[in-house]
This record gives C-alpha cells, structure tokens and sequence, in this order.
C-alpha cells in the first residue's frame, strides 16, 4: 500500500479531509503549548497539511503573533531559520 516506510505518515495524512488535517494540527499546538517543541509543531505541521505554505497558514491562524514571536525568540541557528520560516 504504501511505498516505503519513510513516508507511512504524509502518505496516511494525504488520504485525510482538509478538516481532518485541520483539527490534527490543532492538536499538535495544544501540545506545543503543553512542552511539545517547536521544531516537531513546524514539520509535523507541515506534513500533515501537505506543505510548508497550508502548515504556515494554519499555523498563523491557531497560534497568536505574540506566541509566533516567542517562538522565534527562544530559537537560534539553524532551528530559527526553520521557525522563522513558519511562524513569520
């Protein structure tokens, strides 16, 4: 069914309804609030929607400018380039 076991999980999500992908990423910023870490919230996010352009445009909308911008406080290097991408 699936091609190969990298990709169990974007291949499971792409079968997903967009409220479906919508209410799993909710999830996902509940438990980034709760110490999830902000680097699994941006990539998981972005495999569930399909990509980085509909995980940010949720992500936008499910989280507050100030919590985006606390984000991007708490990170450097290469993890805030990454976040930056996703939160900015």
């Amino acid at each position: 069914m699936f091609a190969t076991n990298d990709d169990l999980g974007a291949a499971l999500f792409k079968t997903w309804s967009n409220t479906q992908r919508r209410d799993e990423i909710a999830r996902l910023v509940e438990g980034y609030r709760n110490g999830v870490p902000v680097g699994i919230l941006c990539k998981m996010a972005e495999t569930i929607a399909g990509s980085r352009k509909q995980a940010r445009k949720h992500l936008h909308e499910m989280l507050t400018q100030e919590e985006r911008q606390a984000a991007i406080d708490k990170e450097t290097g290469g993890m805030l380039i990454l976040v930056k991408e996703f939160m900015q």
